[in-house]
């Protein structure tokens, strides 16, 4: 049997269908990983994923068969990549429970237990857990109160486990800012833009950033490998990596 340098690493995606969490398989396969995908889209073509699960992540019951399937189908697991996320957008007054309970079972609850019920696994192989969280854990705007509170709970999250994990595994965040998915296009018209066309309005948002554009899934995609492999960040863990274009470096006051 090899050494472990020479297996294959398996990496567990969550929210495999969107922008980050496609650029993401893509990338892993690039390096030579195998891929495990869960979503909760059905009939998805994603030629980077060797197995996809459809799962709803608001159903604990769904998170112990996701683990059993990957136990059963690889016997190992060497990156957990939290990238699920609902984001519902509208004011806080107008929120529901069911609305709010939604956002936080799949974008908070969901990575929690997966980290749990993965623990053994990583163990295992000393792997990482990565939790995609967002910007808007430090900085937000209006209508959005719901989805930028579970994105700040998932950093903490990742703290208070990259303390009990450790040494075994490693844990941390990435903090995307604007990067050009479909959930960034459906969030660009809660109205705090100018413009009305999908250009003009993700134009407006590039410009708000010192980089004078958003980003892209790729981009978001090398900074997670680059999390999940133990040869690139070996003595990284609890932290938060904000990839943001410089958009919260500069004083909301310029």
């Amino acid at each position: 049997m090899g050494s472990r340098e020479d297996m294959s690493k398996v990496g567990l995606i969550t929210g495999v269908a969107g922008g980050i969490g496609d650029a993401t398989a893509e990338r892993l396969k690039q390096a030579g990983w195998l891929v495990v995908g869960v979503d909760c889209k059905e009939d998805v073509s994603l030629p980077a994923v060797d197995c996809y699960i459809q799962a709803d992540l608001a159903d604990t019951g769904a998170i112990q068969a996701i683990v059993a399937q990957v136990q059963r189908d690889f016997g190992q697991l060497d990156s957990l990549i939290n990238n699920a996320a609902v984001q519902i957008c509208k004011p806080a007054l107008e929120m529901s429970v069911p609305e709010w309970e939604t956002i936080m079972a799949v974008n908070v609850r969901a990575a929690f237990f997966l980290a749990q019920s993965t623990y053994p696994l990583l163990k295992a192989t000393k792997g990482s857990i990565i939790n995609v969280s967002s910007v808007h854990a430090i900085a937000t705007s209006t209508n959005i109160v719901a989805y930028a509170a579970s994105k700040g709970a998932l950093v903490a999250l990742t703290r208070a486990l990259a303390i009990e994990f450790a040494p075994e595994i490693r844990v941390n965040a990435l903090l995307p800012g604007a990067v050009n998915t479909g959930m960034l296009q459906s969030g660009l018209q809660r109205g705090h833009l100018n413009g009305e066309r999908l250009e003009d309005l993700l134009a407006d948002l590039g410009n708000k950033t010192v980089m004078g554009r958003v980003g892209e899934p790729s981009e978001i995609a090398e900074a997670i490998l680059f999390l999940a492999d133990n040869r690139r960040s070996a003595f990284m863990t609890g932290q938060a990596l904000v990839i943001d274009g410089g958009a919260t470096a500069r004083l909301s006051t310029e």
